[in-house]
């Protein structure tokens, strides 16, 4: 494939962090890119630097600070640890990538939410600027209706304090007066890479700013590839993602929820924090594995037991399999209440995953012949939003106007 008449090709360099969920949205996006003849750049910690080389972007590795998937507990529990977090990591990346660009600067950034430095270095290249939001985006009234009620204690805090004084001078050093939390949240140009479904108030949203392009996964043959027993009636996903993983009670429920379920197979991610002796007896129809090809699995799949991160959100919608959502952090809690609101899943709070609680909740949602209906016609839909093809056309559009 090559760009349309008149396009010429471009070097784009795409930002992002050490995140499976942040990197993941990205990738056919970025194959795509480089298929119709424009040179990729993708900055990323030298943990996703090979996966990255797949998509035939090159690699610009850069040393971060934030945690890995060796120490998920470093993450914090608050905002602010978070906010912190962010803006060290910002402050330590930026000579770093301005370096890496040096004498080599894009026609075009493209960034993840989280990676701070590319929209500053954007504004300093001058070129325009687009952010890849693999989560919901902010809609008209957001900041009084959720950001106020939830960040306004922070803010009177003596962190709080500190840290909106130090971010905005962080942005001043470099030539910018936005607000920190414009900054963040308030992009001049967005593609959410999301299902429009999974969008709250997807009617408020400035779509002169930002666009859902829905899904862009692609076919992620090169995650490798998963084959459903012949002797599997039936086929469970449960799996936590790749950050919150430690859970060990949580698999043990699980595997006293399905583990005797008839003609049923059940494949078990639990990541890599978890003894497997914790998980104590392990029955024949529970496959237990560190980490699978998820949309592989999904593709095959009857239920999907998830933590609801919007990766697995629209990769089970995607795949048209009900799903019970056991959130663990962040925006999972949301994304959870809204896959039950879509009437595919229900949501189910950690406290509240029992082993009775789960198996009910899963052969509930597979006998239900309106959740079948429902999941079918949110699978058509999203299957007709444009993905890959329409996220790349419009990145094309940028450079066209240059804005």
């Amino acid at each position: 494939m090559t760009s349309p008449a008149g396009q010429r090709p471009a070097h784009i360099a795409m930002f992002s962090i050490a995140a499976s969920g942040h990197v993941n949205p990205t990738l056919d996006v970025i194959r795509e890119l480089v298929a119709r003849g424009h040179r990729v750049t993708y900055a990323v910690p030298a943990a996703f630097a090979e996966l990255v080389a797949t998509t035939g972007a090159e690699p610009r590795i850069y040393e971060s600070t934030l945690p890995t998937g060796e120490d998920p507990d470093a993450w914090g529990t608050e905002p602010i640890d978070h906010f912190e977090l962010f803006l060290d990591d910002a402050v330590h990346v930026l000579p770093q990538l301005a370096a890496a660009y040096e004498g080599d600067e894009p026609d075009l950034v493209l960034y993840d939410i989280t990676a701070y430095p590319a929209r500053v270095l954007a504004h300093r290249w001058g070129v325009p600027c687009v952010q890849l939001s693999p989560c919901l985006v902010a809609w008209e009234g957001y900041e009084e209706e959720v950001a106020a009620p939830m960040l306004d204690p922070m803010r009177r805090t003596p962190r709080g304090i500190a840290y909106y004084e130090r971010f905005t001078a962080w942005l001043a050093e470099n030539g910018m007066t936005l607000h920190p939390d414009d900054f963040v949240g308030r992009p001049d140009r967005c593609l959410a890479v999301i299902p429009r479904a999974m969008q709250p108030h997807a009617d408020r949203v400035d779509e002169t700013v930002t666009t859902f392009t829905g899904p862009c996964q692609g076919d992620r043959g090169d995650q490798g590839t998963w084959q459903r027993p012949a002797d599997a009636e039936r086929v469970l996903l449960v799996s936590l993602g790749s950050t919150f993983t430690k859970q060990p009670g949580f698999y043990r429920a699980c595997i006293a929820a399905f583990g005797d379920l008839p003609g049923w197979h059940v494949l078990l991610q639990i990541g890599r924090h978890v003894d497997l002796a914790d998980l104590g007896p392990v029955p024949a129809t529970v496959e237990v594995s560190r980490w699978v090809p998820q949309l592989s699995v999904l593709q095959q799949a009857d239920a999907f037991v998830t933590h609801a991160g919007m990766g697995s959100c629209q990769e089970g919608l995607a795949c048209g399999v009900p799903m019970v959502a056991v959130p663990q952090a962040v925006d999972q809690f949301g994304n959870a209440a809204l896959l039950q609101e879509l009437g595919v899943a229900r949501h189910l709070p950690r406290e509240e995953a029992t082993a009775a609680a789960l198996r009910e909740a899963v052969l509930a949602l597979v006998h239900d012949p309106v959740v079948a209906e429902r999941s079918a016609a949110l699978r058509a839909g999203l299957a007709a939003e444009g993905g890959t093809p329409y996220a790349a056309d419009l990145i094309e559009a940028e450079l066209r106007s240059g804005r």
